[in-house]
């Protein structure tokens, strides 16, 4: 039995149940946090668990949920934060604001790289893709790891449902395109997780999702 190249466990945070992932290269122990919004003990104490030194912090999109504590949690460990794409700037702008409306202690940051469709980041020997899937909010990136045949896909699609499009700079076809578009060819046998909820993978959601199942969009 070979060690898969990487293991993944899911962390929920903050009240309202967010995602966090911590990934982990199996080769070096070297990982990252994926949407690190929020329960900073808790993740640490994940990582410890595992064995697993965090070497970055990568966000999907700008809401209090998904990085509301990633800047606080970058300074605790002195790692680099990556993503997401910077037409989500304004929403990590208001992070402290929308803090006190969900009860979060959210700071806005800087992160130390902006992604853009078609980069790529690492976390350990670790390659994954970045694809752009605006339509949740404007700059929302989804992670992928095609050797894993696994996606980090935030908020933009969920089991059974889709991101909500009702924020400022939300779009539904700008939503719908993106999950048709840049996930779907990911191919059916991808697994995901989303940023609340069970996993699921591509297939189960193209024949059962009521949004975007392949016979509603007929």
């Amino acid at each position: 039995m070979t060690m898969p190249p990487l293991k993944a466990a899911i962390i929920p945070v903050t009240p309202l149940q967010q995602n966090c992932t911590l990934l982990w290269c199996t080769a070096t122990n070297k990982g990252a946090f994926v949407d690190p919004g929020g329960d900073l003990p808790r993740l640490k104490a994940a990582a410890e668990q595992q064995g697993v030194t965090i070497e970055k912090l990568l966000v999907t999109h700008g809401h209090i949920d998904h990085c509301g504590q990633a800047g606080i949690l970058a300074k605790e460990l002195g790692v680099p934060i990556e993503g997401p794409h910077e037409a989500d700037r304004f929403w990590i702008d208001r992070l402290a604001e929308d803090g006190g409306r969900f009860g979060i202690n959210g700071e806005i940051f800087e992160p130390d790289r902006w992604l853009a469709d078609g980069d790529q980041v690492t976390v350990g020997d670790l390659v994954l893709d970045v694809l752009h899937c605006p339509g949740h909010t404007p700059g929302h990136v989804v992670f992928h790891h095609a050797p894993s045949k696994l996606a980090i896909v935030g908020d933009v699609l969920f089991q059974g449902s889709i991101g909500r499009t009702d924020f400022p700079m939300g779009n539904h076809q700008d939503l719908i395109d993106a999950i048709t578009g840049k996930l779907w060819p990911l191919g059916g046998d991808t697994a995901f997780v989303p940023g609340h909820g069970p996993m699921s993978d591509f297939a189960h959601e193209r024949r059962s999702n009521p949004f975007v199942a392949d016979t509603v969009l007929a």
